[in-house]
């Protein structure tokens, strides 16, 4: 929304001989003409709806920070307290968090955008972090109280539909949420499907405005019955604004596209189809946005293929699929399901390079010498044509890699029969010329992959690279399998093509000025690397400057050793800046690189199809015979606007797709606690307490508590020291890093919270 006068209203605001003053004096002071009172009226008062400018008494207008007061989005904790997450400041550096008590959040909701009145430093608290990572108040933090809503995050939300003697009531979703939300007697309802009790539903919520009384609302919406793989799946899509199906405008756009590559749409391309491309993707894959070849040529050097799904041929600017796409911003990877950025026909058909069809790519030819060097020179970029000669999965690509016995090979499972598109031959079909011949080219991309991923890793790329937690679910929908997927070589030999090539692209329009949407990755601040430091320290981690790149490469490799490495990653991790889309090149500190893109997924990342869109009108720029006649040209204010979107539904995704994690470990492992004969887990001791002992499973990264309750064979005390639970009697130890084993024993849906025993551990006799 364009506000003509907020530039210079806080300019003035800013000012040092500024009193706060009423709307009509301000109006004065900045001369605003009397037939554009209206609109000066409207941009104050978004000013306001946005916390930044606040109205003090006798209706006096002034910056939030000359009246001790801050705004910002509120982050409740299960305890009821909360962060004021503040946005950035004018230097662009994120601000301290304010600590709110739970008695001081007034009658604010997760994530609402509210203003805080600073409470004065006696009173203050600062937040430091423990072993768990759990934040716990000491003195000396900013401290702040609610004062006002400027903003709600949401007018309804998801719960489960509960009945005490007096009334109904909601219990949310979202534990950050602590108040029940009242409700009328269902069978009041107008609704066709009537809610019953145990009911998963949408409340609409009313006005909030007395903290001492429970948030009414109404239901408006009847999911199921709450906890099954159905009412879970809608509360998710409504939680996120997701929506699995595709307007009708949309749908009737996408019927229009050929079933095949027609003849005519191959005209102008480069032909490669008689190259020996294939794809490696995940078993369970539905699209397949990218493909490799290699060839040896004469000279001694070799080139590499990188052929990415031309997805911008198909999907045109203000098309009423381009809108769509544009709206989801990307694909959503929920367990079991997929809420996809285009739809099936094209996502899963026309625009996936399945096996043995003819598919429209972009290409990016990369050239290395003899000892495995990137020759820049040599690089080139064309529109093509390929057909893929196998879809294999990284399973099947890591046995080609390190499995000599082709009876093995051809023995490995195929992808799974319901898999979108044509499938091909088996590996148990080919025979051992064409094994070898495929063979061949995959350890050959290997040896090239390898030797970029160690000169990456030289030149400061940080491993951030963490074990993927993948839950399979049942016919019905119930999460009955967890595994955990490695990034081994199979996994690496992609991403360290798929890298190179976004750098190339980024690298070439950057040279020749063509504006792009780049992503970023900013540098951490010095504070947060200090207070990782001493974070570490705690755990009996030492680390230097980790200001210094290798010092955190240094870092990086002891947590890797370090038996609570998944919960360190993670603390690691929360000290880094998010990645982000941008229109200016500011680099990407986590892979070391000054210039940077997405370019090699734009089935499932709107990003990339605006990158496929410049880099066609590169081409044109370079006379290539395969650029389209009128390519799209973005200018900077469409780039800066589309990466601060695409930014926003990315992060919307990301939250969305842990939250379905969450749900369905705590589905899996509530069907593991009903076994009569229990699942035994692999778990490090994390945390040990008076009251228990916090663990993390091995292979699914789950946590829970071992309650004391349940160290049945002895009575265990808690030796603070040595942070470590003895038996009186046996004397049996349980320390921090510990390995043992575990059995899930109760499940809390709605506090979240798993609970764990010890396995095989008898009664005392």
């Amino acid at each position: 929304m364009f506000m003509q006068f907020a530039e210079p209203l806080i300019a003035l605001m800013k000012r040092r001989d500024y009193v706060p003053l009423p709307l009509p004096r301000v109006a004065e002071k900045l001369k605003v003409p009397k037939d554009a009172m209206d609109d000066f009226q409207r941009d104050v008062k978004e000013l306001l709806r946005t916390g930044t400018i606040v109205k003090l008494k006798k209706d006096r207008l002034c910056l939030p920070r000359d009246a001790d007061l801050v705004t910002g989005r509120i982050k409740f904790r299960q305890s009821g307290s909360a962060l004021l997450i503040q946005p950035k400041g004018e230097d662009g550096k994120d601000a301290e968090p304010i600590q709110i008590a739970a008695e001081d959040t007034a009658v604010a909701l997760h994530d609402d955008r509210v203003l805080v009145r600073l409470i004065p430093a006696r009173n203050r608290y600062k937040a430091r972090k423990d072993v768990t990572g759990r934040t716990r108040a000491q003195p000396d933090a900013a401290t702040g109280r609610v004062i006002r809503i400027l903003e709600r995050a949401r007018d309804t939300l998801t719960g489960t539909l509960k009945k005490s003697r007096a009334a109904f009531y909601v219990i949310p979703d979202d534990p950050r949420i602590i108040q029940d939300i009242l409700v009328p007697d269902p069978a009041q309802s107008t609704l066709k499907v009537k809610p019953k009790v145990d009911d998963k539903v949408v409340v609409k919520l009313a006005e909030w405005v007395q903290r001492h009384l429970n948030p009414e609302g109404e239901i408006v919406e009847v999911l199921g019955k709450t906890h099954t793989p159905g009412a879970e799946y809608r509360a998710l899509l409504h939680q996120y604004d997701l929506d699995p199906e595709f307007p009708e405008p949309v749908l009737h756009e996408v019927e229009n596209f050929p079933k095949r590559v027609p003849t005519s749409d191959r005209k102008g391309r480069v032909d490669l189809r008689k190259k020996h491309v294939f794809t490696i993707d995940p078993d369970d894959a539905k699209d397949f946005d990218d493909a490799l070849h290699i060839e040896r040529n004469a000279d001694g050097t070799t080139t590499v293929g990188i052929h990415i799904a031309d997805v911008a041929y198909y999907v045109k600017p203000g098309t009423a699929l381009d809108k769509e796409a544009h709206r989801r911003g990307n694909s959503t990877y929920l367990v079991g399901k997929v809420i996809p950025m285009l739809p099936h026909q094209l996502s899963n058909g026309l625009c996936s390079l399945v096996e043995a069809e003819d598919r429209l790519t972009k290409s990016v030819f990369l050239t290395f010498s003899d000892r495995g060097q990137l020759i820049a020179g040599k690089t080139s970029f064309a529109n093509s044509v390929i057909r893929s000669a196998k879809r294999l999965t990284y399973k099947q690509a890591y046995a080609l890699l390190f499995q000599d016995d082709f009876d093995v090979i051809r023995a490995l499972p195929l992808p799974p029969a319901h898999q979108t598109g044509a499938t091909g031959r088996a590996l148990s079909e080919m025979s051992n010329k064409e094994l070898g011949a495929l063979q061949r080219d995959v350890r050959a991309l290997w040896d090239l992959a390898s030797k970029l991923r160690k000169k990456r890793m030289a030149n400061g790329s940080l491993d951030l690279d963490m074990p993927e937690t993948k839950i399979f679910v049942d016919k019905e929908g119930y999460a009955d399998r967890i595994e955990v997927i490695e990034n081994d070589e199979s996994h690496q030999l992609i991403e360290e093509f798929m890298l190179s090539a976004n750098e190339a692209v980024a690298r070439t329009l950057r040279h020749v000025r063509v504006p792009l949407i780049h992503r970023v990755h900013d540098k951490p601040e010095a504070e947060k690397l200090e207070e990782l430091r001493e974070y570490m320290a705690t755990v009996g981690i030492q680390t230097g400057d980790l200001t210094n790149r290798k010092h955190v490469s240094k870092l990086l490799q002891e947590i890797r050793k370090h038996p609570q490495g998944h919960i360190l990653r993670i603390q690691f991790l929360r000290s880094l800046k998010q990645a982000c889309y941008r229109a200016d090149p500011d680099g990407h500190y986590g892979l070391n690189k000054t210039n940077y893109t997405h370019f090699t997924s734009p089935i499932r990342r709107y990003s990339d199809l605006i990158v496929h869109r410049v880099f066609d009108a590169y081409l044109a720029k370079e006379n290539d015979p395969s650029a389209p006649k009128n390519p799209i040209v973005y200018n900077k204010a469409q780039l800066d606007a589309m990466a601060e979107h695409v930014s926003i539904t990315e992060q919307n995704s990301t939250e969305a797709e842990r939250e379905s994690v969450k749900v369905k470990l705590l589905e899996f492992f509530e069907r593991e606690a009903a076994k009569e004969i229990k699942t035994q887990f692999d778990a490090v001791i994390t945390d040990v307490r008076n009251h228990g002992m916090f663990v993390e499973l091995t292979r699914s990264m789950a946590f829970g508590l071992v309650h004391i309750s349940t160290m049945s064979d002895d009575h265990y005390v808690f030796d603070r020291d040595n942070v470590q639970l003895i038996g009186r009697r046996r004397k049996r130890k349980f320390k921090l890093g510990d390995k043992i084993r575990v059995t899930a024993h109760r499940v809390d849906r709605f506090k979240r919270q798993i609970d764990f025993a010890i396995a095989g551990m008898k009664d005392a006799d």
